[in-house]
């Protein structure tokens, strides 16, 4: 009997019925012991279009029902090694911005005073920045992979300085990123000027536009990454918005011309070997997403990044 949390299987017990946890894991509220802690942030007032974030992870850990612990691709058994529960929901203030992310601020030092690795699902992307402060506090400034249509780095909006779109400006400016190891991965879309994500690549930051990688296996990029970032300590911020909408529409701001299901899943896995001490996955909006298909995809991708994290067996 092995000593690791596993997923509750679908010969156990239907899919359809069970825990609504990540996967059917048991939950805890208790994290000692933990190596990988897998939450929810659902909040949608820091968007500035669609709403229905907020109702993100519930979406996600339903559709996580049909994923099983073995990874086929690429051999990871992430829970033949790793300690894993869903610890539930933060409970954000869903009146006031500002007090969620000091109450996500707040969770996050706490649960990571213990040795664990936090993986969240959101949630829109503003969850990210007191994330990336609390993680900054326990590790030092981190590599930041961060897979997107936006840049993210808008000095306000609306007169508010943290919204999901000032996120990497604010982090950048807080001194939680190692600036020229930050790397933003499908990139795309209108903007306002030119100069939109000149200043970002002043700081350091490494942009890799959509339309630059259509057509291309994201491989060699996720490789090169991976030797750029070398044994530093680094987070990992999915934001679904970065597929195209034809694959996954559920997202609070889509735009055309993005990433494929494919790409997304190579980029990851070349994640191997990497420091991660932290990811998410933002911005699924279930009211946009009639067929469940992009919180499929998005629970797909969280089981991969548990496949890449420190410590995960291989078959």
């Amino acid at each position: 009997m092995s000593d690791f949390n596993q997923p509750l299987g679908g010969n156990e017990l239907a899919r359809f019925s069970g825990p609504n946890t990540f996967m059917r894991l048991p939950s805890a509220t208790d994290l000692t012991g933990l190596d990988v802690a897998v939450l929810g942030v659902p909040m949608d007032i820091g968007t500035s279009w669609r709403s229905g974030t907020r109702f993100g992870p519930k979406q996600i850990r339903s559709e996580s029902a049909m994923i099983r612990p073995y990874n086929m691709a690429t051999g990871a058994a992430p829970f033949d090694s790793l300690q894993v529960a869903d610890i539930g929901d933060l409970a954000i203030n869903t009146f006031s911005l500002a007090d969620s992310l000091r109450i996500i601020q707040d969770s996050y030092a706490s649960i990571l005073s213990h040795d664990l690795i936090p993986v969240a699902m959101g949630g829109d992307h503003s969850i990210t920045l007191p994330i990336l402060r609390a993680i900054a506090a326990k590790h030092g400034p981190v590599a930041l992979i961060h897979v997107d249509a936006h840049a993210d780095v808008n000095d306000e909006m609306f007169g508010e300085r943290e919204t999901h779109g000032t996120v990497f400006r604010r982090a950048y400016e807080d001194g939680c990123l190692i600036a020229d190891k930050v790397y933003q991965v499908g990139i795309r879309g209108t903007g306002y000027a030119a100069t939109d994500f000149a200043e970002a690549r002043g700081w350091g930051f490494q942009q890799f536009p959509a339309h630059e990688l259509w057509h291309r296996s994201l491989s060699p990029l996720g490789a090169e990454i991976r030797r750029d970032i070398g044994d530093r300590p680094v987070y990992v911020t999915y934001d679904i918005d970065s597929l195209d909408p034809s694959v996954a529409p559920g997202t609070g701001t889509p735009e055309i011309g993005g990433l494929m299901t494919p790409q997304a899943l190579e980029l990851i896995h070349e994640l191997r070997g990497l420091n991660i001490v932290g990811c998410d996955l933002v911005e699924v909006s279930p009211p946009y997403d009639p067929s469940g298909n992009t919180g499929l995809t998005a629970a797909n991708l969280l089981y991969e990044l548990l496949c890449v994290l420190p410590g995960v067996a291989y078959q």
